[in-house]
Formats: C-alpha cells, structure tokens, sequence
C-alpha cells in the first residue's frame, strides 16, 4: 500500500488566491498528498474577518432580511474574487443562492457557519482537480450532537477507496437524517486527524502560519528555540497551558493510531516544522526541557481543618460542591490538615461567594482563604524523567528572581513540573526559566 499524507490547510492558509497557489504548490509538490481538508478562509490582512465570523453574524441577522443579504454579499463577493483571480470556472453564485435559500427555510446555526469550509472545498477542489467530497456524507454525528466515530471511520476508508484525490471541508458533518453539526471553533483541525486516521495515513500535515512549536510564547520570550520533535503526551501538556497552535482535541483520532503530525508553515514550506510523535516513538531529546507554557487569572481556595485526613468523605464532599456550581478545577494541593483549589476566574465567575458559603456550611472548616492574582506555569518534557538537578535549576532561577513560589505540582510521570506564582511574576518566570536551562544548554 502506498503512503498516504492528509494535509489539512488553516484559514490563514487560504486566505485569497494567493495563499490558494501557494497550496496548490504545496499539494502538488507531493504525490503522496492525497486528501486535503480546508478551513474556511481567514483575515487576509489586519482588520480583516474571518469567513466563520461572517457566517455568524448573517445567522444573527437572519430576522432583518436586508442586513443577512447585505452581510453575505460580503461573503459571496470574496470567493467570486478567488475564483476570478485563480481563472477557475466556478459558479459558485449558484452554490451562494442555494445556501441563502436553505437559510430560510432552516435556521440552524450549524448548517450557516460551516458553509465557510463547505464553499472553499468547493473551490479548492475545481482548484486542484481533486475530487470534492461533502463531510457531511463521512462525518457522522448521532442525534445527540455526539460523533459517530466508527461510521466516520468506515466510510472515510471507503472514500479512499473510492477516490485516489479528494478535497473533504473541515469542521462539520451531519446525522443521518442529513442533519448539520459542527466541531467547535478550531474544529477543522478534528477534521484532518478523522480523516487521517480513516484513510489510514502515514502522516497528518497541518498547514498554518507559524512553523511550528516554540518552547516558550515569543511575546514573553525574545526568539524562543524551535521545538523539531515533540510527543503527544507533552503537546497536550502544553496546549492544555495556553500554548495554541494546534487545536488540543485534533491529537486524539491520530494518536490511537500512532499516525505522526508534521506542524508546517504554508508561507514558508521548506521550514521542516514540528513534528508529532506517539508517546511509544519518544525522540531522542537532545534537550531535557521541551517546552514552557502558562495561563494567569487563577484564585486559590485554601481550606484548613484539623484531623482532616481522618474525617471520612471531606474531599469527595468538597468536590461535591464545586460540581453542584458547575466549576472546573485545575488543580488540587493538598496536606496532612489541608487542601487547596485552584480554579481559573473565569470558571468562578460571580460563583466565589456563594462556594465559599456552601464550604463553610457543609464541611466546618477551620478557616477558609481566599488568594487571587494567581498564574500556573508548566514545564513540559520527558527530557526531565529521572535527570538529576532538574528542580534544583528550575527554583533557583526563579529565586535569582525574588519570584515567589506559592505552589508547586509534578505528577509521578514527571513530564511536567506545574508552578503556581503571582500574576505580576509571571513573564520574569518564564524568562528566568527558559533562559536557565537554555544557557546551561540542557
């Protein structure tokens, strides 16, 4: 069997006609590139907007008719340019008016904002020459919104067999009743690993802007290092920690295969990128930290009761509460007498009050804190399994710092050491960080 590369291409990517021949560029540069998954288009420059965006606001205008139809002329008038400009015979008006027509007879969200990635298949497809196959006859949704994950796989491995080239839209499918549903934003990423995974690829290329993974965010870090090689396991971590390149649900349908992922950059093709590997295809680290990244707004809830570890059910009460307001933790210290909760203020919203109250009720502590302004940093790497001095680098640059250290959290993987600091410290943290281990050039 011959190998098969997915390339699923961002909207930065094909943004007008000029990014869409560097694609084509790109496509055919490989013969091996034989399903390609595309984004709606993105900003073309800086006050631009995006398709989807658009798609969104004609959805909430559908009760003004005059505002939708100005809304998607827009719309229209941007892929009547493409095609006019790649000289491609395209009607794609005619592909508009149906929309437009199907819009009025069926409000669905889903169906609206996905026609972004629906017309530009179109258009790439006629483009490229390649066969166009609508997702919403491979992507399989249940009534319930939840996807059909082995009928997607059957019937993207009977695509591949049916088709030798094909241009699948990312970000949606549909039920079986034809029923439109959408990933969340970033979706099209899912997209291309499904497909990757049903086609039973050798490589899944996701084509955006950047070149890859840096190991720290270039706005806190002058010229961080380029990441070459990364696993699954620590760009989860890492993504988890605010580190977006890659939409963070895209690794899963390629990881249960061990298909890799290659990171590309469509305006600089010959950069190599990063590339993805299955935990059990651990590249050899010539470096033992892979990568730093980090959130702020946190706000810690300390709670002290003596005798705790003693008093049956405290922590599954407690945790009890949190799920009755819906909130979501990031971490949980604890001791002997003590335990911490750290959640992001946008999971607490205007909930503290009403937590710290149901604490205090249900579980009598013997004091109850309250810190804001926290942030979390992570330090990612299975560099860091079983070498020696590692925290020791890492606390001591912080401290050369005068940066405080209100928490810290390593799981017995050891692929990631998590510190809690002020949200002041956090870009001297960063910096202290990575410039420690990359002067000591481990």
């Amino acid at each position: 069997m011959s190998e098969i590369i997915v390339a699923k291409f961002g909207g930065s990517s094909l943004a007008d006609s000029n990014q869409f021949k560097k694609v084509k560029d790109i496509v055919f540069s490989n013969k091996k590139r034989k399903y390609i998954v595309p984004s709606a288009p993105g900003k073309r420059y800086k006050d631009d907007e995006k398709i989807t965006d658009l798609l969104f606001q004609c959805y909430n205008s559908i009760e003004n008719k005059e505002k939708f139809i100005e809304t998607f002329k827009i719309i229209e008038d941007r892929y009547i340019q493409i095609c006019n400009e790649l000289e491609l015979d395209l009607d794609i008006s005619s592909y508009c008016e149906e929309i437009k027509n199907t819009v009025y007879q069926n409000k669905s969200l889903d169906y609206i904002v996905s026609r972004g990635e629906y017309l530009n298949a179109i258009v790439l497809a006629g483009y490229l020459g390649f066969k166009f196959v609508d997702a919403a006859e491979v992507i399989v949704f249940l009534e319930d919104g939840k996807l059909n994950f082995d009928e997607t796989q059957s019937r993207l491995y009977k695509m591949s067999l049916d088709y030798d080239y094909a241009v699948i839209p990312g970000f949606y499918g549909a039920t079986d009743k034809g029923i439109v549903k959408v990933f969340s934003r970033g979706g099209s990423d899912f997209s291309g690993s499904l497909v990757a995974n049903g086609v039973n690829a050798s490589l899944y290329e996701n084509w955006t802007d950047v070149s890859g993974f840096l190991k720290a965010d270039p706005r806190i870090v002058d010229h961080p290092r380029h990441i070459e090689k990364i696993t699954y396991k620590e760009l989860r971590e890492l993504s988890y920690m605010g580190a977006s390149v890659l939409h963070e649900d895209a690794v899963f349908p390629v990881k249960k295969s061990k298909i890799p992922i290659q990171i590309r950059n469509t305006n600089n093709p010959m950069d190599e990128g990063t590339l993805i590997l299955s935990d059990f295809e651990s590249p050899k680290y010539p470096k033992t930290i892979t990568g730093i990244a980090g959130k702020k707004d946190f706000t810690v809830i300390a709670i002290e009761k003596m005798l705790m570890n003693e008093e049956k059910g405290f922590l599954r009460k407690l945790l009890s509460i949190i799920e009755d307001n819906d909130i979501s933790v990031e971490h949980i210290p604890s001791g002997i007498d003590s335990v911490s909760l750290i959640i992001s203020d946008e999971e607490l919203r205007n909930k503290l009050d009403k937590v710290i109250e149901e604490i205090r009720i249900k579980l009598s502590p013997d004091s109850v804190e309250v810190y804001p302004n926290m942030a979390l940093m992570a330090v990612v790497g299975k560099g860091m399994i079983r070498t020696r001095g590692i925290s020791a680098r890492l606390f001591t640059a912080l401290k050369e710092q005068q940066i405080n250290v209100r928490m810290i959290s390593q799981g017995s993987s050891e692929i990631n050491i998590i510190i809690g600091i002020e949200n002041e410290d956090f870009e001297s943290a960063v910096n202290a960080v990575y410039y420690a281990f990359e002067q000591a050039n481990i």
